[in-house]
């Protein structure tokens, strides 16, 4: 229908079908809490169209729930959280990622923390299909970094059923547990993609997941030291709080100011996770102040025959290669990100391939 053809009446009649089919969803339980595009099988078909893989592939189950996801499912969630056909195969490579990561498939998603996925995108579709990778890269304003992410959550919630005061068993939850998909800032990044770190070549396409707890700032435009920093890092990262666990996982994203000052000083990205794996910790009687000791089973709690002396390293053994690092956002201050990884053991290390469009 063209705009020309379209009178008053047509357009009155056609605003309150998009109503009615919007209370629908709502009624049905299908939306996350704001308003949804409403699939049609018309679209459903173009969103397909976009990959070889077949409508009914199972692309991911929880047995303990007894649910799993098509491909199929997947599109009609991603019509609904607002993608463009385009968007679906980052969708679907965002998905594959995460069910890679042992702590999606052991019960993640019902967790009491309510993690919230992360999404990495890198390569040509960043800028393809409209990512954001610079300023603000956190906030809201991109089509296709709101829309995968919250793709994601509608999956998880009407295809797995993972539903607050249901399935979800958050305490709180977080912020933004369904908002984080983040282009990597490649273009100003001293450093290789991070879908590099996950086996995938550079200038491929390609998106690394992991869940996370939360993310905290770290304001640092007061010194060039490289080493005074990184220290900053540290002690942001090593904060009582975080752990659970014997160790804790985190990750971080750079502004690019912050990784631009550490390569000029000569450090790889391998320097600089093999530095923070080093010096991130706290001493014993720190974790004995606030109920959080080791006993002899690795266990922590308020545990009165804890040993007091030493230092409890942050990150396990096997934890520099699963510690991710990210360069994202703007050049325009010493501003950079570190996210607190739900899994104690780190990031998974492995990226997914985006499927090349199917015309292209």
């Amino acid at each position: 229908m063209t705009e020309q053809a379209l009178d008053g009446a047509d357009a009155a009649e056609l605003t309150e079908l998009a109503c009615k089919s919007i209370e629908y969803v709502y009624e049905r339980g299908w939306t996350d809490g704001l308003p949804v595009v409403p699939p049609t099988r018309a679209r459903a078909d173009e969103f397909l169209a976009t990959t070889s893989r077949p409508a009914d592939e199972v692309i991911g189950r929880l047995d303990h729930l007894k649910r799993e996801v098509t491909v199929e499912l997947a599109a009609i969630n991603a019509i609904m959280a607002g993608c463009l056909p385009e968007h679906f195969p980052v969708v679907l490579a965002a998905w594959d990622a995460l069910m890679l990561e042992r702590a999606v498939v052991g019960g993640g998603w019902q967790s009491t923390s309510g993690p919230a996925p992360l999404i990495v995108v890198n390569g040509p579709v960043r800028q393809r299909l409209g990512f954001n990778s610079t300023g603000g890269v956190f906030g809201p304003g991109f089509r296709a970094n709101a829309t995968v992410a919250r793709a994601i959550g509608l999956i998880v919630r009407n295809a797995l059923g993972v539903v607050p005061h249901v399935l979800e068993q958050a305490t709180q939850g977080i912020p933004g547990r369904w908002a984080q998909c983040i282009a990597e800032n490649e273009e100003e990044s001293p450093w290789e993609p991070l879908s590099v770190d996950g086996g995938v070549t550079a200038g491929c396409d390609a998106v690394s997941t992991t869940l996370l707890r939360t993310s905290e700032y770290i304001d640092n435009r007061h010194t060039d030291d490289p080493e005074k920093v990184l220290a900053d890092f540290a002690d942001t990262l090593s904060r009582t709080g975080s752990w659970i666990f014997r160790n804790a996982g985190a990750g971080v994203v750079f502004c690019p100011e912050h990784a631009q000052l550490l390569a000029k000083a000569g450090m790889s990205k391998e320097d600089v996770r093999t530095w923070l794996v080093e010096r991130c910790g706290r001493p014993k009687a720190d974790f004995h102040r606030v109920g959080k000791s080791l006993n002899a089973q690795g266990r922590r709690g308020d545990h009165e025959d804890a040993e007091l002396e030493g230092f409890d390293p942050m990150f396990s053994e096997d934890s520099p290669k699963h510690l991710p690092i990210v360069v994202a956002g703007a050049r325009n201050a010493g501003i950079s990100m570190v996210v607190r990884l739900f899994s104690g053991t780190g990031w998974s290390g492995i990226s997914a391939r985006v499927e090349k469009p199917r015309n292209g």
